[in-house]
């Protein structure tokens, strides 16, 4: 652990959504390197109904949403933080930031996501509620006056750099949610990996059967998924780096409307495994190197059979530190600034 600044004693107030356990091990980190730690999901619900009528009109469960921070108020009211740190904002009222501000009138304020403002409208009518606002989109930092500040790769997959690469299972995995065009575009690398004879695997996870029956009657595309190729079990993070350490490449499917990096982008390349991604984007990087990133057209996608066969090239350490969950926390609460972009 390299010491940037000093979280000792000091007290979070972390707000985020639940996403795929990342807000937990955040709160780990943050609690390794000092702080103490108070974290409430951002969402009153986690279930399925409660997440698209969220998404769809928010306006409807608004009542539910006050009354759920009006209790997050009541517990805190007693406790003195040092820093608020909300993570995506989709639906943290700003009655809710304005009282917290006004009990804790020296407290500093991080505001981050990890989604496209398009995506997500009421986290911009919040911004101006923070002393620093992040973006892991360029595009949207550029357009909101925000800092940009990539994701990150947590400490399980940066393990795997140094272990064995022999013996491999799979020369390609893809694991990730079915949204969008992604089943279609993984669907069709799939056939080209039987074609090459390599080995792959793909998980296409889905949140529910509901939500599935919910998609398919309002997104065409959904229409074309092969239902029995779907899961509605979430892999722990052990089944996941397990995956990841008998694989070669990591297949990365962008969503189309954003040009942020993955969180599966880091994961990846921290891990020390190639990757073929949809994004363009990447090139922009400084850690972009073509011998560990093949870039793919997503309504063409050509791969070339070599790209399997070459190994990793090393990433300079700084820079590799940079983008692991740890470098991202010192970077977000003590400015430890890395140049991301060319």
């Amino acid at each position: 652990m390299r010491k940037v600044g000093n979280f000792d004693g000091k007290r979070i107030l972390f707000i985020s959504v639940s996403t795929f356990n990342y807000e937990r091990e955040i709160a780990l980190q943050l609690e390794r390197q000092g702080a103490i730690v108070d974290f409430y999901d951002e969402r009153p619900s986690n279930s399925t109904f409660v997440k698209g009528i969220i998404r769809i009109k928010r306006d409807f469960y608004q009542i539910q949403i006050n009354k759920y921070y009006n209790q997050i108020l009541e517990r805190i009211k007693f406790v003195k933080y040092d820093y608020l740190f909300v993570i995506k904002g989709e639906v943290v009222p700003v009655f809710f930031l304005e009282k917290f501000k006004s009990i804790n009138p020296n407290c500093k304020s991080i505001f981050y996501t990890w989604d496209a403002f398009g995506n997500n409208k009421h986290a911009i009518s919040i911004l101006k509620y923070f002393d620093d606002c992040f973006t892991f989109d360029r595009q949207d930092a550029k357009k909101y006056s925000i800092k940009f500040r990539p994701l990150f790769y947590i400490d399980s997959y940066g393990a795997l750099l140094n272990e064995d690469s022999e013996n491999k299972k799979y020369d390609l995995l893809f694991i990730g949610t079915a949204h969008s065009d992604r089943y279609l575009v993984v669907e069709s690398i799939v056939k080209w990996c039987e074609m090459y004879d390599l080995k792959k695997f793909a998980y296409y996870f889905m949140q529910s059967r509901l939500a599935f029956v919910f998609k398919k009657f309002f997104d065409p595309s959904f229409r074309k998924i092969d239902y029995n190729k779907l899961s509605f079990n979430s892999l722990t993070k052990e089944n996941i780096t397990d995956l990841y350490r008998c694989s070669s490449v990591i297949l990365d499917i962008n969503h189309p409307n954003q040009s942020g990096l993955t969180m599966r982008t880091f994961e990846a390349l921290g891990a020390g495994k190639k990757l073929i991604t949809t994004n363009p984007d990447i090139v922009n990087y400084t850690f972009f190197n073509q011998e560990n990133i093949c870039i793919i057209d997503r309504n063409n996608p050509i791969l070339i059979k070599d790209f399997f066969c070459t190994p990793f090239k090393s990433i300079d350490n700084n820079l590799r530190y940079a983008m692991s969950l740890e470098g991202w926390i010192n970077d977000l609460f003590f400015e430890d600034r890395t140049i991301f972009l060319h």
